[in-house]
């Protein structure tokens, strides 16, 4: 498997060609930020998410009366890329369709995802590019998983997460990968979600009607994490309880209803494309260390 290094003053970081996917994010003194994908628990770091979000009723894609069989958060994360450009602080990969995805997707696209390194912000951005003269209809997500805990040593509750903004709608559910039609309290208490391996017996925490276009991951002794994402209107975190990661999932669109039954079109989150057109989201995280914090202040 061929991947890039880029390093920073800060950070060095390893982006892989299969599924453009980081899979490294290490201080300089070699502590490393990501879960290292772990087969017997969960086998991925950080897969882009692609061209859904969550997961359709019985995988099935309906487009014009048609029928496509696309499972669980797509296939970008499984596929080659392109590595187009690359320097030590940033690089670019491409997907397009094929033969192989329109059997399950029915779209022309481009892809192109870019890891760029800056002191100690990693920004990551997405360009979905229609390059025909027909429609073009996804979702884009992201799902980098941190380590839990973020240092070793440091009790896992004593993490949190702290939004922008106060979160005080209802959240939502899935049930074999399907949308809840019930909402759910939410667990986030004067902007602060603190972290616990039940939180996550229900499977994935999902924000439908989200305030908060940031939130920094903090606990005692450990490096802050703050993960940007302006672009992004609904988040996903999600951990299998006693798993050593928590993901932080900022997404264009999430898990369909379990009583969906439309086209894709129709399905939550789903952005249309318009021909020749481009659309683009981006999101950054910045590790944050003592020091840093102190010039903050």
């Amino acid at each position: 498997m061929t991947h890039h290094i880029l390093r920073s003053p800060a950070l060095s970081v390893k982006v892989a060609d299969q599924g453009a996917e980081l899979q490294s994010l290490k201080l300089t003194d070699g502590l490393e930020l990501l879960w290292q994908a772990d087969p017997r628990v969960w086998p991925r770091h950080a897969p882009h998410l692609f061209p859904i979000v969550g997961r359709l009723p019985n995988d099935t894609l309906r487009h014009k009366g048609k029928a496509y069989t696309l499972t669980q958060h797509g296939f970008a994360r499984d596929l080659e890329f392109i590595c187009e450009n690359k320097s030590d602080r940033h690089c670019t990969h491409l997907l397009t369709d094929s033969e192989q995805t329109r059997v399950r997707y029915p779209f022309a696209f481009e892809l192109r995802i870019t890891h760029a390194l800056e002191g100690n912000t990693l920004t990551i951005s997405y360009a979905l590019r229609n390059p025909a003269n027909t429609e073009l209809l996804a979702s884009v997500g992201t799902h980098p998983a941190f380590s839990w805990p973020l240092k070793p040593g440091i009790e896992r509750t004593a993490h949190s997460m702290t939004f922008e903004r106060d979160e005080p709608a209802a959240i939502r559910r899935v049930a074999g990968g399907l949308l809840k039609t019930e909402t759910y309290p939410t667990p986030v208490k004067n902007r602060v979600l603190h972290l616990a391996d039940d939180l996550f017996v229900d499977d994935v925490v999902i924000f439908d009607k989200l305030n908060s276009r940031a939130l920094t991951c903090t606990a005692p002794g450990a490096p802050k994490i703050q993960v940007k994402f302006p672009d992004f209107p609904h988040l996903g975190i999600w951990t299998k309880p006693g798993a050593g990661f928590v993901c932080i999932e900022p997404w264009q669109g999430h898990a369909t209803p379990g009583d969906f039954d439309g086209e894709f079109r129709d399905k939550p989150g789903v952005v249309d494309v318009a021909p020749q057109s481009e659309r683009t989201w981006q999101y950054t995280i910045a590790v944050i260390e003592g020091e840093q914090e102190a010039r903050r202040r």
